[in-house]
């Protein structure tokens, strides 16, 4: 019997008993789950056709002995909110969004004090008496509305109760407690209608009051018989958890006096191999159990005796995606909380959207550009939406705010989900819902069942469907939503009750889990992920109202009863498994993070003589390089294109410094041509605010180029200055927003820099300077020749500004950043172009170089105007010898500076010199 599963064990007792009158039984299970295992088990032990028993989880076995369907949670709810509105005085009536707050939890205690049968009149005085003891010091006149109000809450309880019952049991439906004590009081006429028919209870662990009752009053009455799956182990050790409850029942239960307790293994204790294995992280944890599964298959073996249980739910996707491409077929079995789930979360978006662009304005619906991004960018959007057109557009206007007109007037290949999902929002919440249910099924449209990941795809759309279409029903029965704000507080009310129920029959393949669907299967490997502390077992989180020391005394579950129940489920993982994988998040810090789960420690203090316990921790690789720099060789086609530069469009001062500062970024900008992803500027960056003051200096001096400039001419731009540099941000951020925030503090620093060049300029010229601007953001190019060279090359590049001034001729590079005279000024020649500290004087006498033969035999300087160092002026360069510093640009420098040039263009087009990354 060694090698049987415990379901085994149970059809070869019930087909041994009762031969081809199977149909004369009803064999009912801790879970659906196991049903469709059950079935395969039979089979296997019957050599002829013959009509199945009834299999039936004990949930649809209470619901059949008490004659009550059971409502979902967010219908209980609903329900719940319709009681309490009809108890509750107009006045005192809180709306559904605050009442679902202290709803939920309340329903919870009522479902508790049903399944234990207790009497609602004396827990709730009880709870009454303890809120009331807590303000016993306080007189009559010392007590505020706010503490009335609390104990009236308590005191109301009692009638919440009553009125709830009532109201659910007229309907015929329940929720599971009341669904329990109902059964309870129709055990003697169900009792009766069974006949000749015999009920199997197979597999269970703990159970309610109720549960207890029902049992033994049918093993009573020899109407059923019950087969526990526990070992020996865990029954008679007094203080293991994993047998809590059922050393409990064997020890109580008066029928076991007289009839066996059946039954009690020895499988714990045969020979398993146990890997411990900690990793950082919960995704580490998916590609461990990934890994594992694939080491299985490469062994040969089937993945049908193989369970991956996951101890957290939210780990279901990274698993999917970890699981190697060679798994034919796999079984997914659990529930999924709504909080991760994709549909779930692009609804959210959907409301925060509308919801802001009604509270925006109801006129012109304003949406924001990253709430629109968000839901075009949406996993279960994008691929559908035909909506890359209308990104683009944003990203390059940088439009922050538009109407929802305007937007769905960008999209030019539009489609129905497109529409659906930023048409306007009416107030009226019916329709709301309904667009909602649309864009769903719009969504599912586009799914097929070809694959795993459209399958789940499907199931997440499913639940929140349901949920937005008992919505709707709530509306049309109570109508007590009035705005879309307050659909969206209930939204967020309800969702987290919304479950998504993975539930599939397949036998073959691996099968995937959460805890509770694994109870009563067996299974030779297995695979636990969450083996942390408040996960696995969930902690001591509880959500009632009723104190732990109130239910103690009521004999009520505590934490201690629920960590046993983990216990078992654990234990029973493991019971006849071969090979055994518990994995666990090695972090003590953060979200998803805890000690290693006490059943880790416990398996290792206790560990039996034939199992093999081995630990690993899993880390990251960490390289003996953090990081490897780049290095690209210079191929035939690289040269070519290196000569194509050279020739044709020619080097620009600005791509000799990138060369100096990165060559890697030298060959992604000008050699593969990439360019930055273009994304909206919400807040504008350093680079636009300097294009916008170039073009506005550029648009105020353009009228008076070729003459001398007067004091006249200068109030002249000074008037048009803060208008002009207006149009520059128009014209350069496109639709961005610069009336309020960073923005607008930008626009006033562009004002204000424009504003102190143009004072500066009309100071020097009230004191005696004589200046012709003689061109402005101009093209330059000179041809380099040189025998050093494999071949002439082109200098090619916009200089900001050139004038004539007091007789010289000057080169002006603008700059927003802050820069200083030493910045500009030179010591030595010698590694000049090797140190990217001297970009700005690179930059310089690139252009003084390019403008050599146009100065008429006139002096030449050039320098830089920092905006943010305007005090210090103009910043010419400078040849620094001692303390004298010579800022004419004379031909013998320049013969230096292209000796320099020379040999770094050589660099950039030697074959043997790869372009290698420069790390800072």
């Amino acid at each position: 019997m060694t090698h049987f599963s415990f379901l085994d064990k149970v059809s070869h007792e019930i087909v041994s008993q009762f031969g081809d009158r199977l149909s004369e039984t009803a064999i009912i299970l801790p879970n659906k789950r196991a049903r469709v295992f059950l079935l395969e088990a039979l089979k296997k032990q019957l050599d002829q056709t013959v009509f199945a028993p009834d299999i039936i989880s004990i949930e649809d076995f209470i619901q059949d002995v008490a004659g009550i369907r059971n409502i979902d949670s967010i219908e209980l709810l609903f329900e719940f909110y319709e009681v309490y509105c009809s108890l509750t005085p107009i006045e005192k009536k809180e709306e559904f969004e605050l009442f679902a707050n202290w709803g939920k939890t309340l329903l919870q205690d009522f479902n508790e004090i049903d399944r234990y049968l207790l009497k609602p009149d004396h827990v709730f005085s009880y709870l009454k008496d303890i809120e009331a003891l807590k303000r016993w010091d306080l007189q009559p006149s010392q007590t505020t509305e706010l503490i009335d109000t609390h104990l009236e809450f308590w005191s109301r309880l009692p009638d919440y109760y009553k009125a709830l019952y009532l109201h659910l049991k007229n309907k015929g439906i329940g929720y599971q407690g009341l669904i329990y004590r109902e059964a309870v009081e129709n055990l003697h006429y169900f009792s009766e209608s069974l006949g000749d028919k015999k009920l199997i209870f197979a597999g269970f662990n703990a159970l309610n009051q109720a549960e207890e009752k029902i049992i033994q009053q049918l093993l009573f009455n020899e109407q059923a018989k019950i087969y526990w799956d526990i070992d020996a182990t865990f029954l008679n050790d007094g203080l293991h958890d994993a047998g809590l409850f059922i050393r409990k029942f064997k020890k109580e239960w008066k029928q076991f006096a007289n009839q066996p307790f059946e039954w009690i293994t020895n499988e714990f204790s045969q020979s398993k191999n146990i890997k411990i294995i900690g990793t950082p992280k919960t995704i580490g944890q998916a590609k461990i159990a990934g890994k594992i599964i694939e080491e299985i298959q490469g062994k040969g073996e089937s993945l049908d005796k193989t369970a991956l249980v996951l101890g957290e739910e939210n780990l279901l996707l990274p698993a999917l995606y970890a699981l190697p491409n060679t798994i034919e077929s796999l079984n997914i079995t659990m529930g999924y909380g709504s909080k991760n789930n994709p549909a779930q979360i692009l609804i959210n978006k959907l409301f925060k959207l509308h919801v802001n662009a009604l509270q925006r304005s109801e006129t012109s619906y304003t949406f924001y550009y990253k709430e629109v991004l968000d839901i075009l960018t949406h996993p279960l959007v994008e691929p559908y939406s035909n909506a890359s057109g209308v990104i683009r557009i944003i990203n390059q206007n940088n439009i922050t705010f538009l109407s929802q007109k305007k937007f769905l007037e960008l999209n030019q290949n539009t489609s129905e989900l497109f529409q659906l999902l930023f048409e306007r929002w009416d107030k009226d919440v019916i329709t709301v819902l309904n667009r909602l249910t649309a864009v769903i099924l719009n969504v599912k449209s586009f799914l097929g069942n070809d694959s795993e990941e459209e399958k789940v795809a499907k199931a997440f759309l499913y639940s929140i469907f349901k949920t937005i279409n008992k919505l709707i029903n709530f509306q049309e029965k109570y109508g007590q939503i009035d705005s879309v704000v307050m659909l969206h507080s209930i939204y967020k009310q309800i969702i987290d009750l919304a479950e998504v129920s993975f539930e599939g029959e397949p036998l073959s393949g691996l099968q995937i889990m959460g805890v509770l669907e694994s109870r009563v299967l067996d299974f030779d490997n297995v695979i636990i992920t969450s083996m942390n502390e408040g996960v696995f077992p969930a902690g001591k989180a509880t959500n009632s109202f009723i104190p732990y020391d109130v239910k103690r005394e009521l004999k009520l579950p505590t934490y201690k009863e629920k960590d046993a129940i983990y216990c078992y489920h654990f234990y029973h993982l493991l019971l006849r498994a071969k090979n055994v994988y518990l994995l666990y998040n090695t972090e003590s810090e953060g979200l998803d993070a805890g000690e290693k789960s006490r059943f880790i420690t416990q398996l290792e203090i206790e560990q039996q003589p034939n199992h093999t316990i081995t630990h690993q921790i899993y880390n990251a690789y960490l390289p003996d390089k953090a990081y490897e720099p780049i290095a690209v060789p210079k191929s035939e086609r690289v040269l070519e294109r290196l000569k194509e530069i050279a020739t044709g469009k020619g080097f620009s001062p600005s791509g000799l410094t990138s060369y100096i500062r990165n060559p890697i970024q030298f060959y992604n900008q000008r050699i593969l041509r990439i360019s930055e992803v273009e994304e909206v500027e919400e807040n504008i960056a350093l680079n636009t605010l300097g294009t916008i003051i170039h073009g506005a200096l550029e648009e105020l001096y353009t009228p008076f180029l070729n003459r001398f400039l007067s004091v006249e001419n200068i109030g002249e731009m000074l008037g048009k200055a803060n208008g002009e540099v207006e149009n520059q941000f128009r014209e350069v951020y496109k639709e961005g927003d610069i009336k309020k925030g960073k923005n607008l503090l930008a626009f006033e620093v562009a004002k204000r820099n424009v504003f102190n060049f143009l004072n500066e300029e009309k100071r020097l010229i009230e004191s005696g300077d004589a200046v012709k601007v003689l061109a402005l953001e101009t093209p330059l190019e000179q041809i380099l020749k040189d025998d050093r060279l494999p071949y002439p090359v082109k200098i090619a590049g916009n200089v900001d500004r050139i004038e004539q001034r007091n007789g010289k001729i000057r080169i002006i590079d603008y700059k927003t950043g802050k820069v200083e005279l030493k910045n500009v000024q030179l010591k030595d020649w010698t590694g000049l172009t090797a140190d990217i500290k001297n970009d700005k004087i690179i930059q310089l006498l690139c252009y003084a170089f390019m403008y050599e033969e146009q100065k008429n035999g006139m002096e030449l300087e050039a320098g830089i105007i920092s905006f943010k160092n305007m005090r210090a002026g103009f910043l010419p360069f400078g040849v620094k010898e001692d303390k004298n510093v010579d800022s004419t640009i004379s031909s013998e420098v320049l013969e230096s500076f292209k000796t320099e040039v020379v040999s770094l263009i050589n660099e950039i087009l030697d074959a043997e010199i790869p372009f290698e990354e420069k790390l800072e």
